[in-house]
């Protein structure tokens, strides 16, 4: 297996479904598909033992859904001792046909790093690999505003206010971008930078504000309603 390609494990109760997933998958050259379940169980058994970058999975599945399987990923990754600049693994896209609110606040909150719908599964499914297994949080524009409206109706704190004003006027810019489900390269264009110095706003955000993850990045955008919706 060579050393600098994609791993990913699918997760879906449906067999025809998966094999759709994994012929878009493999005709990326950078993205190998390692194994493959039905159960939610499935995804946290397959990751433990081939401890793939991505888990690909399905939200409604039998046994253990997509929700409850990313909570127990998250937890799991959590209590593994690695190195501080060890590369990301065991990152979880969720793939469903729901567009509800809920679903995608409770997934953010869980701890996945993406979130894609099935209907444009096979236009987007490579990219939205690509930039979980970076280290960055897929979230499309549809869905973006879902989560706005979501998280919109829990009021931002003052005291989240007021490490919202620590921010310079770029930083802002970018973390809204963050929250409208760009990628480094995509907000670097927009503002002109380089990616490279798009990941040092980042870092330097979640200084002044205290995140830790990707994910919280996007979510506190959403709580200050920096997404237009």
């Amino acid at each position: 297996m060579r050393p600098d390609l994609i791993r990913v494990v699918l997760v879906d109760d449906h067999q025809i479904v998966r094999a759709g997933l994994k012929a878009v998958l493999a005709a990326a050259r950078d993205i190998q598909v390692v194994g493959e379940g039905g159960t939610g169980r499935d995804a946290v058994a397959l990751a433990e033992r081939l401890d793939p970058h991505v888990v690909v999975m399905d939200l409604s599945m039998p046994e253990m859904d997509g929700l409850s399987a990313t909570r127990a990923l998250v937890r799991a990754n959590a209590e593994r001792p690695l190195p501080a600049d060890a590369p990301p693994t065991r990152r979880v896209l969720v793939l469903t046909m729901h567009t509800e609110d809920e679903h995608l606040v409770a997934l953010l909150e869980a701890g996945a790093a993406g979130y894609l719908l099935k209907s444009v599964a096979e236009r987007e499914l490579v990219d939205a690999v690509r930039t979980v297994a970076a280290g960055d949080v897929y979230v499309q524009s549809s869905a973006a505003r879902a989560l706005a409206r979501g998280i919109a109706r829990r009021d931002a704190s003052s005291e989240e206010r007021a490490r919202f004003e620590k921010l310079t006027d770029r930083e802002q810019v970018v973390l809204r971008l963050i929250a409208e489900g760009y990628t480094a390269p995509e907000i670097g264009e927009q503002l002109t930078i380089s990616p490279k110095t798009v990941d040092t706003y980042k870092q330097r955000i979640g200084e002044k504000l205290g995140l830790a993850h990707r994910h919280d990045y996007v979510r506190f955008a959403l709580k200050l309603g920096l997404l237009h919706q």
